[in-house]
């Protein structure tokens, strides 16, 4: 079976979706997060699995449901510490972030099949940003990742033609959006509107920009 990776960070006011600040404050925004990381483990947490790992920066809290292995995440920039995460794996390893948390069962469901690794070596979710949102490889070699550079317009199209470059044979799951900004938080919550996401995001009263 496959290892299910997270890679969070605790949701703490003033370290998590910045970008939603304003109109949200801090602790609305780590409300929110919160709520994403939450969502997405549930969905994780009742998914076929040989191991569920939340690479965490930071403290687990009272979010984190049973299930789980946590690991610390690794020093230095962001790809060092996605290949840092594969690191820690062996056989068929998926990993996901806490920004998309609409993700259901039936968008990770290819790469989970029994025959997923058949005609793949890797699966690769593309994000509407121009990044991704999640990434599976049958043989989870740091080195695909070191060097790509995250949170860029091109990130996607760089990892992507990595793992190609590599040789492997790369299948895509749907693209999805990330909760960066306020729209995004909108446009998610509206295409799950039974998450805790959706349902945090309904309670709040955006500050006003100043």
């Amino acid at each position: 079976m496959t290892t299910l990776l997270v890679m969070a960070k605790e949701p703490l006011p003033g370290r998590v979706k910045t970008r939603l600040t304003p109109p949200f404050s801090p602790l609305e925004a780590a409300g929110l997060a919160e709520a994403a990381l939450a969502d997405t483990l549930a969905t994780v947490r009742a998914l076929p699995a040989r191991r569920r790992v939340l690479v965490l920066d930071g403290s687990p809290g009272p979010w984190l449901p049973p299930g789980f292995e946590v690991l610390p995440q690794g020093a230095g920039g962001l790809d060092e510490r996605l290949a840092a995460a594969f690191a820690a794996c062996e056989g068929p390893t998926v990993l996901l972030g806490m920004d998309t948390p609409q993700v259901s069962a039936a968008e990770l469901a290819p790469a989970l099949e029994p025959s997923a690794w058949r005609a793949a070596d890797a699966w690769f979710g593309p994000a509407v940003d121009g990044g991704f949102w999640a990434l599976g490889l049958a043989v989870p070699d740091p080195a695909l990742l070191l060097g790509v550079p995250m949170s860029l317009p091109e990130t996607g199209a760089v990892q992507r033609a990595r793992l190609t470059d590599a040789g492997l044979t790369v299948r895509n799951l749907p693209v999805l959006r990330d909760v960066d900004t306020a729209h995004d938080a909108r446009v998610v919550a509206a295409e799950a509107p039974g998450s805790r996401f959706a349902a945090a995001l309904a309670r709040l009263t955006p500050v006003a920009a100043p």
